[in-house]
């Protein structure tokens, strides 16, 4: 190493920034995580920098810089913009003794700052010695999605009961006290959100002065894999995913993203799809439970979001029923992704304030459900499951009264390399979906109008009707059906 890594304290000190400017306001936003008291010296400052004076939490000093203005400071940074200034100002920091950083300019930097990863009182700092911080700012990224947000009220609180461990647990047992709170059940109560949970059992073992058997009581989360792109999934279902020691998947959950999981977590295909249940709904309630109950970590994993047609409530249902931690991890919902992917708002002032999730596709013991019911004008529906109801659904529309010259939206495999999307006329939605063989995942949509004219019960769609040309979007094979 060419240098040391370490922490500076802050509190009780000062820090410098010579610079009125953007690079001066960086580093401010920078040292405005610590407690540091900043001294802003410089003539002029920015508007960002001004209003961190008047809101009192920096001074300016806009008179002469001199030495003794960095005698004791923890550090000064350097930033003014002007190379014979900023050679100045580090000349009288250095006669201070004062630690001192030059922006842009690394031959004259003693201390240069790292990307931080930050959780307080967790910090996680990343330095590549000033050769490469795009790769410092990829590997922050990386160490992001491995710590959860709320890590730092965990170590924070283990800080606050520090004398109650040292006064009530053994000392021979402090390690494995602090190893269950980190590493077991408390630290998995934390990450789930459930704070209180985990504060709660912590202080209940330190007034019954033990340590709890480490061993794990096993979880579920029910993870929302979004549409099919890894990078479309939230921060918090990549961290359970590299928790999980077994994962339970379904068949429209890509590759790619269980390459996020953790490499020896066991991976087991539940092989669910519409008509051919290779699991039962009821077998896969008993295996997550079972597994959870062997004390493991379980993910069951779920395209989409596991709360919108993904029989969640079935799989909640058993876990509580048996006792076990529970959590929901909402994912990208295909509408969602429909909209992004065919770059169009689902919602529209003055032409649709209602949007409608539906499925064209039940259970296989139950009639098809009425998938069209709530469609009128003012809506926008979309509908899940609908390729292989699309002439059911056509004829339910246009006997609603909607326009069989409406255009309408079919989106196929959403967010993933063989992305289809494809835009025609409600009466000719059967023949595209026929023609272009759509059998798998498919979401149907269309936007009801506003102010159509309504005779009897059934609305008639009497807004301008044309067929508008979808844009072509990375990975999306566009057609047009006329």
């Amino acid at each position: 190493m060419k240098s040391f890594p370490m922490f500076i304290k802050t509190t009780g000190r000062q820090v410098v920034i010579a610079g009125g400017g953007e690079r001066a306001a960086q580093k401010a936003r920078l040292i405005l995580k610590t407690d540091a008291a900043i001294i802003l010296a410089v003539p002029k400052l920015d508007d960002e920098l001004a209003a961190l004076v008047a809101g009192g939490r920096a001074s300016h000093a806009p008179g002469a810089v001199t030495a003794a203005m960095f005698e004791g400071a923890a550090m000064a940074f350097i930033a003014t913009g002007c190379p014979g200034w900023d050679a100045s100002l580090h000349a009288l920091a250095q006669a201070a003794r004062c630690p001192v950083n030059v922006v842009d300019r690394p031959d004259l930097c003693d201390i240069t700052t790292p990307s931080i990863v930050d959780r307080d009182p967790v910090v996680v700092a990343i330095g590549t010695e000033g050769t490469a911080p795009v790769l410092a700012r990829d590997l922050k990224t990386r160490i992001e999605l491995l710590l959860s947000p709320n890590l730092g009220g965990l170590a924070a609180l283990a800080g606050r009961l520090r004398g109650s461990v040292g006064a009530s647990v053994p000392k021979a047992r402090r390690r494995e006290f602090r190893a269950w709170v980190f590493k077991a059940d408390p630290r998995h109560a934390w990450d789930r959100g459930t704070e209180r949970e985990a504060a709660q059992a912590i202080k209940a073992a330190i007034t019954e002065e033990r340590a709890p058997d480490a061993a794990l009581a096993g979880s579920i989360a029910l993870v929302g894999a979004g549409p099919g792109a890894r990078d479309l999934m939230t921060l918090r279902a990549v961290a359970r995913l590299q928790e999980a020691d077994v994962i339970f998947y379904d068949r429209l959950v890509d590759e790619e993203v269980l390459e996020l999981a953790r490499r020896d977590a066991e991976r087991v295909f539940v092989g669910k799809h519409v008509g051919a249940h290779a699991w039962p709904q009821a077998q896969i309630n008993a295996v997550i439970v079972a597994e959870a109950r062997k004390g493991r970590r379980v993910v069951r994993l779920k395209s989409g979001d596991p709360g919108i047609f993904g029989r969640a409530g079935e799989e909640i249902e058993a876990a509580r029923a048996a006792g076990i931690a529970v959590e929901i991890v909402p994912g990208v919902t295909a509408a969602a992704a429909a909209g992004a992917a065919l770059g169009q708002s689902l919602t529209e002032r003055g032409v649709s304030d209602t949007l409608i999730l539906a499925t064209a596709t039940g259970r296989a013991e139950d009639p098809l459900p009425d998938c069209t019911r709530f469609a009128g004008p003012g809506t926008t529906t979309a509908l899940y499951m609908g390729a292989r109801q699309s002439a059911r659904i056509a004829s339910a529309l246009m006997a609603r009264g909607l326009s069989g010259q409406t255009e309408v939206k079919v989106c196929v495999d959403l967010s993933k390399p063989g992305q289809r999307l494809f835009s025609t006329r409600l009466d000719r939605l059967h023949d595209l979906v026929q023609v272009e063989g759509i059998t798998g995942c498919a979401v149907v949509l269309f936007t009801w109008p506003a102010g159509s004219a309504t005779i009897g019960a059934n609305p008639v769609h009497v807004a301008k009707s044309t067929i508008a040309t979808v844009s072509i979007l990375p990975k999306a094979d566009i057609s047009l059906a006329s």
